[in-house]
């Protein structure tokens, strides 16, 4: 087993001193952690890649693998999406629904695309710049809120109307 030194055993190993410091004290790294192993990169990469439109599947992965509801995945320089983020640009309201049910995190994209105008809007009006924000995949709210569907026709006639 391999262990890890900590920085008092380094400085003893490379000095042969023991220093007295007495209002420090040094965690120690050979401890086992409370941390439970991240989940494997192929099952969250899986995952958000079928919440894009393969609502059974959705289901079928987050019975098996709760703990997937809420992880992303990098698909590559920092466009990170969860499966939350992936139903919303797709316009996949029974997944986004679905997910949320079960205690997702969403987003302004997510609500933009369900046409929730009574969230959106006071946010918008608040920080009007955020008309230019960019979710997974660089896609606009505007974007978000045309794939919503005739649900979301009154939000995205709101931000066509703030649109610089």
């Amino acid at each position: 087993m391999k262990k890890t030194l900590s920085r008092r055993d380094l400085i003893v190993a490379a000095t042969g001193a023991v220093i007295a410091m007495p209002n420090l004290t040094l965690a120690s790294t050979t401890e086992p952690q409370d941390r439970k192993p991240a989940l494997p990169a192929n099952l969250v990469q899986e995952f958000v890649g079928v919440a894009h439109g393969q609502f059974d599947k959705v289901k079928e992965l987050l019975t098996e693998h709760p703990t997937l509801l809420n992880a992303v995945w990098d698909w590559t320089n920092g466009d990170f999406e969860s499966a939350i983020g992936a139903a919303g640009h797709i316009g996949h309201r029974e997944i986004a629904t679905y997910l949320i049910a079960q205690g997702a995190r969403t987003d302004l994209f997510v609500h933009t695309m369900l046409g929730h105008t009574e969230i959106v809007k006071p946010i918008l009006t608040r920080y009007p710049e955020m008309i230019n924000c960019k979710g997974p995949h660089g896609i606009t709210l505007i974007r978000h809120a045309e794939k919503g569907g005739e649900e979301a026709k009154e939000l995205l006639d709101f931000l066509n109307s703030i649109k610089k």
